[in-house]
Parts: C-alpha cells; structure tokens; sequence
C-alpha cells in the first residue's frame, strides 16, 4: 500500500487547504525575527567584529525560512488568495535575491519533470548516469567533477546562483517578458533596499552584516535540496518508464530533521508528501504525516546520514541508486 504512490494524492486532498491566519502568523515569526537580528547584528558591529557573524547564523536560518515561504507561495499554498501568494513572493523575493515569477515557472518544471531521465536540468542539480559519465571526453568529466565537488556544490556554487545568476535570466532567452521582467523588477528592489540600508549604516557594515547571512543561506538552501533529491535510493528513470507519483514518492527524500532545524527549513524535509501535493502549505506536511505514518519511513534520511549523501554523484540505471565517483571504474 504504502510503496503504491498512485493513490496517494487523492488521499492527501484534504491538507491543501491554507489557513491564512496560520499563514500570517508564520510570516511574522520568521520576518520579524529575522529583522531583529539584522538590527542586533548592526549594533554588535560597533561592539565585535566575531559577535555579528554569530548572530548572522541563526538570521541566515531565519532567511532560508522565508525562502520556503516564499516556495509555498510559488506553489499558491501558503494564502489562500493567489494574488496575496505572489505579492508576498514577489516581496520576499527581494531578501532572498530571487526573481519570484522567474524562480515559480522553473519550479514548476522541476515538480512537473523530476526523476525524468529525458527532462533533466531545469530547476534542479545537474545529474549524469554512469554511462554518460563514462562517454564524455576526459575534460568533460574533470568539470562534472569539479561541479560536484562539495567546496562548488555547497560552497562557491550557492553563492554564485544566489548573488550572480540570479540577477541576468541568460538560460531563459525564450521566455519571453516575464523572465527579464523578474529579474529587473526583483533587482531594482534589491538595489533599493541596499541603498537604504547602506545609508543608514554605511557600505561596510551592511557588508559585514549581510553578506554572511546571504551566503550562509544559500549554502543551507542548495544543501536541502540537494538531500531531497540526491541520495542513495532516489528516483531517475527514462521517460517510458517514468511515472510521476512514483517519482514523487520515492525519488524525494523524507529528511527526519530535529523539530528545531525542522521548523526553521519550513518543514520542507517532508519532501515527498511535498512533491506528491505541492498544493499542500508547509504548516499543514507535519499534520498529512502525522495521520500516515507509514509514510515516515519512505526514503527517511537522519542528519547524519545525510551527510553521507555528499559523495554520491552519478546514477547507476543498472542497479538502479546513486553512486559516487569512485565505484566506477
């Protein structure tokens, strides 16, 4: 029953509805925290240059926060009012530095095509199979290589995507308006908060303040979703054979975090009810568990085990898991 993932979406039905009382009670204990601390940080600045770094970790959390409530709104899950979903998107996306419209539409694409062999790399982390590995030339596989090396992936990579590409929509040349739209309108604000901020507390400490929290941010937001997706027992398959509940199911991991760090990710470690109903609101994924258990054992991945996830790099479609780099010969 439970390895059946048919039947699954109908039975979840029931959590989609948003609560917007909830939804805007959850915004405020994630937007004004994260506020306070911003400021904190601005007055330990005067004080310590160690003590505003300390502080800009638990304001990176509170960012990568509000980058979830943003992604349920992109899903049109968090209000229930769709213009109320995108606004707030549309506004959040300026703290978090991604274009809402643009970030929603390759999204959407990933949730649409996940686990597809035939639709890989919009919206997700390049993933090549052993024998496509093995077929590239030796300068081709050096960069996958250097690509999935844990210092790019987790380190340089998110940085990069969250301050650089983020900011020109090169790979959406045929999108029409809406890509460059995004981008520019989430850009002027960008600029337009950091001209205020910076006036009021001076090119320096704005970047001793909020460049930590943002590359912090991006680290822990492209780490949870690498774990959601690519971890041993994971999903891929061709796309005669590809099935999207199945891919949603058991190609999305269920990352068992502490109820701390499970509240502060938006519970999106629920990953495969998630992508199974994406209209479901984060604040209702611990409730859907709750009422089925049995789900709590598909694809469930500890804190620790998941770290073991950093070595896994290529999908072997013989045996059907990711391995890493040095199983294959």
């Amino acid at each position: 029953m439970t390895a059946d993932a048919s039947n699954w979406n109908s039975r979840l039905q029931v959590y989609k509805l948003p609560n917007d009382r909830r939804a805007a009670l959850e915004l405020a204990l994630t937007a004004l925290p994260f506020t306070a601390l911003w400021f904190l940080m601005w007055i330990a600045s005067g004080v310590s240059v160690v003590l505003p770094l300390l502080l800009g970790v638990g304001a990176a959390a509170l960012l990568v926060r509000l980058f979830m409530i943003q992604h349920d709104c992109g899903h049109n899950a968090f209000f229930s009012s769709r213009r109320a979903n995108d606004w707030t998107g549309r506004v959040l996306g300026v703290l978090t530095l991604t274009p809402y419209d643009l970030w929603r539409h390759s999204h959407a694409l990933h949730h649409a095509g996940s686990g597809n062999l035939n639709k890989r790399g919009i919206g997700d982390i390049d993933t090549l199979t052993v024998d496509e590995f093995l077929s590239r030339s030796r300068w081709d596989r050096a960069r996958y290589r250097v690509y999935r090396h844990p210092l790019v992936m987790f380190g340089f990579g998110p940085s990069y995507l969250f301050l650089l590409q983020h900011r020109l929509p090169l790979g959406a040349v045929s999108g029409g308006v809406m890509p460059w739209a995004s981008s520019m309108l989430t850009n002027l604000g960008i600029a337009a908060l950091a001209a205020a901020l910076i006036h009021l507390t001076g090119v320096s400490t704005f970047l001793l303040i909020h460049l930590p929290i943002v590359i912090i941010g991006a680290s822990v937001g492209v780490w949870l979703f690498y774990v959601q997706h690519q971890f041993e027992q994971t999903y891929w398959e061709a796309e005669s054979n590809w099935s999207h509940p199945d891919a949603a199911l058991h190609g999305s991991s269920f990352y068992d975090l502490p109820a701390p760090l499970m509240w502060l990710t938006g519970n999106i470690g629920v990953h495969h009810l998630h992508h199974l109903s994406s209209r479901i609101p984060f604040y209702r994924l611990p409730e859907a568990l709750a009422d089925y258990p049995e789900l709590r054992e598909i694809g469930r991945i500890t804190l620790w085990e998941s770290l073991k996830c950093v070595r896994l790099a290529l999908w072997d479609e013989d045996q059907k898991r990711m391995v890493s780099f040095t199983s294959v010969k």
